[in-house]
């Protein structure tokens, strides 16, 4: 019987253990994406300053995911990718000009969208839009597109290709 509830209590144990990492692990990357969302609006705005700056806090969240906190699955997705996004955010946050900064948004946004994909932990539901004239993609909170590679100058151009649903745990 002893044995029975000493089993009982290492698995609840292991089962919270698991839970707090989760949720460890999914804040963490909420807070990427919401950073990588000030690097798109302030684009879609013209403001190199903004999305310089937003990158800057970019940065900080891709470096504060804690990977001992991931599943091995989540961690091989998570390193397939990070120095790719802490390469483009770098370049954004370094350089002020516009069309440079949307040059890396470019793969910024692809390589996000393939670690969300893989991680499978997002909390909000995620956009992924197309600009045809840019032929590149990038990463929405809401479903009205406002195009970040050509800002102002063509606000609306673009459509939603892909929804990808928070997941519910």
């Amino acid at each position: 019987m002893k044995n029975i509830r000493f089993i009982f209590a290492a698995f609840t144990l292991l089962f919270v253990f698991s839970q707090v990492n989760a949720q460890e692990t999914s804040t963490s990357i909420n807070n990427v994406v919401i950073a990588y969302y000030g690097v798109k609006n302030a684009l879609t705005a013209d403001n190199s300053t903004a999305a310089q700056s937003s990158a800057k806090v970019l940065m900080n969240a891709i470096a504060a995911v804690p990977m001992d906190k991931m599943t091995a699955d989540q961690h091989n997705a998570w390193m397939a990718y990070t120095d790719k996004l802490q390469y483009d955010s770098r370049h954004i946050s370094e350089n002020g000009a516009l069309d440079h900064q949307r040059e890396h948004f470019s793969s910024l946004s692809k390589n996000l969208y393939e670690v969300l994909k893989g991680l499978k932990i997002n909390t909000t539901t995620i956009y992924e839009q197309y600009c045809p004239m840019k032929k590149a993609t990038w990463l929405s909170e809401t479903a009205a597109i406002k195009n970040p590679y050509y800002g102002n100058q063509m606000l609306s151009c673009g459509k939603t290709t892909e929804t990808i649903a928070p997941v519910n745990k």
